[in-house]
């Protein structure tokens, strides 16, 4: 039995009915400012975490972003390759870390930011939450937290189970990613709430949303003003963006047009937005029928 499939199980503390992986408290991540990007899947959020780190390092920030997903395609971009998971390198070394150096899980990505995927168990067993709490602890260990302004963690879609919500136990900050549509809000909304959730128990609170691949923000503004909430960034739906994933690279590599420089500064004044600070919001999300009252089409 390997120690994804034994990671102590925490019930009940974190939250009314909460069951997941304890995570170890000497682990937090002291010094940075820490983001965890959520969203519903395949709603860009890789691409906007590894252009909005890329914007941190333009800004002179030394960032390291952990990608939280299986198949750890979130630092893609930044290093032009499928780099080796946390728990692909583990298993190797038969889950002995103290063999592992750093150059083993992480890698250097464009303009210097500092990559890692996590990874995750395999399917249908272990904990993601496990994944979150053993990079951490090994990022720790080699003293590769001690030198960083920013951390952000890309987590798996808008999975807000126990474990693959553990990057919030870390955050300072939670950012959603969205679009203008009904299923993409309806799993910000819910995204909301787990936030929420744990803003009971721990430090994280909720920045705002970016609003991706979308033309207009009409829906993304109703809902927030229905709820509380703020949209921090607008990023259009530009066939650049595909085109930029296709070449392995991040918006900021790409030849400068018009329509691309224009992204690129959206992403340089979130990066300030965030680093700045926000303010820490609390919006009230909304059941289910009522968000299918507010958002639902004729």
């Amino acid at each position: 039995m390997s120690p994804l499939d034994k990671a102590p199980i925490l019930n009940g503390e974190d939250g009314e009915g909460s069951v997941q992986v304890h995570q170890d408290p000497t682990a937090k991540i002291e010094g940075a400012k820490v983001f965890a990007v959520y969203g519903k899947g395949g709603i860009g959020k890789s691409t906007t975490s590894s252009n909005l780190s890329v914007a941190f390092s333009k800004l002179g920030k030394r960032v390291l972003q952990i990608g939280c997903d299986p198949k750890h395609d979130s630092t893609f971009t930044l290093t032009g390759r499928l780099v080796p998971t946390v728990i692909d390198i583990l298993k190797e070394v038969d889950f002995h870390p103290e063999e592992l150096r750093a150059e083993d899980f992480v890698f250097n990505g464009y303009n210097g930011v500092q990559c890692v995927e996590a990874g995750g168990p395999p399917a249908g067993t272990g904990c993601g939450g496990y994944v979150v709490g053993q990079t951490v602890k090994l990022l720790k260990q080699h003293h590769l937290l001690e030198d960083t302004d920013v951390v952000i963690f890309d987590v798996l879609g808008d999975v807000v189970c126990g474990g693959f919500a553990a990057p919030l136990q870390h955050a300072d900050r939670a950012v959603i990613v969205t679009a203008n549509d009904f299923d993409s809000i309806y799993a910000m909304n819910r995204i909301i709430a787990a936030v929420q959730a744990k803003s009971k128990n721990y430090n994280v609170r909720l920045a705002g949303c970016i609003a991706n691949r979308s033309r207009e923000t009409n829906e993304v503004d109703r809902y927030c003003r229905e709820v509380g909430f703020n949209r921090i960034a607008h990023l259009p739906d530009l066939d650049a963006i595909r085109r930029s994933r296709l070449k392995k690279k991040t918006l900021f590599e790409m030849d400068p047009e018009e329509d691309i420089v224009a992204v690129q500064k959206e992403y340089i004044r979130l990066a300030e937005t965030l680093w700045n600070g926000t303010e820490p919001l609390a919006p009230d999300p909304l059941p289910d029928r009522e968000i299918f009252e507010l958002l639902g089409f004729d």
